[in-house]
């Protein structure tokens, strides 16, 4: 637990992070006008799928055609389906090469390698496992890579020691050209939370650090969703997107229960306005463990996932 001046010093850094990661970064107050260009007033942010709303059913190619055909920008695959795509005969420099034709970046992917661990040899290991999923990231064009604390689930995790094996990964980061995000996860005992995210982040001290967030688990991990004012655009490249009902309540809700964003209780409106006044104009990455979405035809659920992600941020600017 962090003690009352680690707290505050933690605070007080939180405005800089984004500066000393991105020195590109905009103004708090970054009006529409410096969003990309193409992009209308009432649509800031670019869209993006994570693979896991279609339940992984499909090759990663196939799932490329039909987020073509649904008009997304971008794309967030899972390491899983990169490894069958090439076990099956795939070239990941075709799959860069079709994606680049669609017109569909990589802003993130997700792995689950245990870099984060306390056992030093089992340590050693993820950190090998990030190294390939990031190369592996690189040849399909990919940017970044979930940090998740895949494999630590120990509430005592001393955060400055999160730290310094967040700076490690970081740094081969910086050698193979894919940046790590630090994701929290809600339900686990260490790191479930933006806070802890953020100090991790922050006391690394790598240029590049950034935060992988996620609507769900914002709530799940009680972190509460206005807290996100504090930091700036580019300290969260990557927002996974989501909604939840009411019930199951907070305490016993999971993954699956996630629905389409503006299907729930998600207090998306005030969320979206603080995301642009903070500057942020990165990808909301669509993530929802859906079974129920997963039964449906995949190109239909494509479809309605984009337009009430877009319908859910034209209200919020309306």
């Amino acid at each position: 637990m962090l003690s009352r001046r680690e707290a505050l010093v933690s605070a007080a850094a939180l405005a800089a992070l984004p500066a000393a990661a991105l020195a590109k970064a905009g103004p708090a107050g970054a009006s529409a006008a410096s969003s990309p260009s193409g992009r209308p007033k009432d649509e800031p942010f670019k869209y993006c799928l994570n693979t896991s709303t279609l339940g992984w059913k499909q090759p990663i190619d196939a799932v490329v055609d039909l987020m073509a055909k649904a008009g997304y920008q971008a794309i967030e695959p899972w390491i899983r389906e990169l490894d069958a795509f090439t076990k099956a005969g795939g070239s990941l420099r075709d799959l860069c090469k079709k994606l680049h034709d669609a017109g569909i970046t990589v802003e993130s992917a997700i792995g689950f390698a245990p870099w984060i661990v306390d056992d030093d040899a089992k340590r050693a290991k993820g950190i090998e496992q990030m190294k390939r999923e990031m190369d592996m990231v690189a040849q399909i064009g990919g940017k970044r890579i979930a940090a998740p604390p895949a494999g630590n689930d120990n509430p005592n995790l001393d955060l400055r020691k999160a730290a310094e094996r967040y700076r490690a990964i970081l740094e081969i980061g910086d050698q193979v050209g894919v940046i790590p995000e630090i994701e929290f996860w809600g339900p686990v005992k260490a790191v479930n939370t933006l806070a802890d995210a953020a100090y991790i982040a922050i006391q690394s001290g790598h240029p590049k650090a950034c935060i992988l967030a996620d609507i769900y688990h914002m709530y799940k991990g009680g972190s509460g969703h206005d807290s996100v004012r504090l930091l700036k655009g580019d300290a969260i490249p990557v927002i996974h997107t989501n909604d939840y009902p009411a019930d199951p309540p907070r305490d016993v809700i999971k993954d699956e229960h996630r629905v389409y964003p503006g299907d729930g209780i998600a207090p998306l409106t005030p969320l979206f306005r603080t995301l642009k006044s903070i500057g942020f104009t990165g990808a909301l990455s669509v993530e929802v463990f859906n079974r129920g979405y997963w039964a449906q035809d995949p190109l239909e659920v494509c479809r309605t996932a984009i337009e009430k992600t877009r319908a859910a941020v034209k209200k919020a600017f309306a």
